[in-house]
């Protein structure tokens, strides 16, 4: 076996820092499904604030995000326009569907843009006793099969533009918004500040062990508790948990600049390398689109050789292989990729 492991298949592979596994150690409990966990409460008023919302709840995961965050908004036999390239789409098991009795209609994106033309288009005659009524307009941020594209807030406050004008809310999948945040300079308040709802992951980049955040006005995250419970998410001493979004919200923001630097670095590198290409302008965040050239190159082989130096990738996206950077992969880490990369196709010429 390699004795050097470095997993680039997701940021969700990454285990909680020293500081987080101290503050969940150290954590003051209580029964959050009463109200009563203090260190909860903490984590969801200091998202609400850096999001610009007056509330927020702490869920398990970004799809429970992402379902409850419709469903507390929208009501059965409604419609939500949603990205054809969405995670809330392709990703998330119907949920929408099967537990909100809601009506996904897809619309077109590019680089995780949707034009506020085709949303004016997608939206539904409110007269038209044929057809579901819209209610709900889902973005997401960063577009995570786009690359990792951060979508810009002019992007986003055109579409938030056509859907209010429309009666429409809309809600922000900001698993990685943070990245986003980062990556365009702006604080992340100002990028949602638009939305009616929005999530984000404490598990990817941010490095937590478990746990996502939605945020909104104070009703509708009234709202979204009762159908936490509904769905029997309702916690108890959950401070362990939240203890280490704590950490993560003080110190792993600002440092994903350095896992975006890394998934730059990687990228150049890669795309150096015979039969291997990047679309470098693509690269914005902590996610490299690599392809292969399947005719100088075989990509299981090319996989299982990376495996064998101790280097795993996610799977096939698109006809691409997905490699995402985080806090546990170092600079001296993506040199070894870089290095290993070399030596397979090399053996394979």
């Amino acid at each position: 076996m390699p004795q050097r492991l470095i997993d680039l298949r997701s940021d969700t592979v990454t285990t909680p820092t020293p500081a987080m596994r101290r503050a969940m150690y150290e954590a003051e409990v209580g029964d959050d499904a009463s109200g009563e966990d203090p260190t909860v409460n903490r984590l969801e008023a200091m998202s609400a604030e850096r999001l610009g919302k007056e509330a927020a709840v702490l869920l398990l995961s970004g799809t429970m995000g992402n379902l409850v965050g419709m469903v507390a908004q929208t009501r059965p036999g409604d419609e939500v326009i949603v990205g054809q390239r969405s995670h809330i789409l392709l990703s998330e098991v119907a949920g929408a569907s099967v537990l909100g009795g809601l009506q996904l209609f897809a619309v077109p994106t590019r680089r995780g843009v949707m034009d506020p033309a085709d949303v004016e288009r997608a939206v539904r005659d409110p007269q038209n006793p044929n057809q579901p009524p819209s209610r709900l307009v889902c973005l997401e941020n960063t577009a995570n099969r786009d690359g990792g594209a951060a979508v810009s807030v002019a992007a986003t406050n055109a579409v938030a533009e056509v859907a209010h004008r429309h009666g429409l809310r809309v809600h922000v999948d900001g698993a990685r918004i943070f990245n986003a945040a980062v990556a365009l300079g702006v604080p992340v308040r100002v990028l949602v500040e638009r939305a009616d709802s929005v999530t984000f992951c404490l598990s990817k980049g941010l490095g937590c062990p478990v746990g996502s955040i939605l945020a909104g006005d104070a009703d509708y995250i009234r709202e979204a508790r009762r159908w936490r419970k509904l769905i029997g998410a309702s916690l108890r001493q959950t401070g362990v948990v939240a203890a280490a979004g704590i950490v993560a919200l003080e110190e792993m923001v600002d440092r994903l600049a350095d896992d975006h630097a890394n998934a730059r670095r990687l990228a150049e590198g890669l795309n150096a390398l015979p039969g291997l290409h990047v679309d470098l302008d693509d690269v914005e965040t902590n996610i490299v689109m690599l392809e292969i050239d399947t005719a100088r190159v075989d990509a299981a082989a090319f996989v299982g050789g990376l495996r064998e130096r101790g280097i795993r990738v996610g799977g096939m996206v698109d006809g691409r292989l997905r490699l995402v950077t985080h806090y546990q992969v170092t600079r001296e880490d993506v040199d070894h990729v870089l290095s290993a990369a070399d030596q397979v196709l090399r053996v394979a010429a």
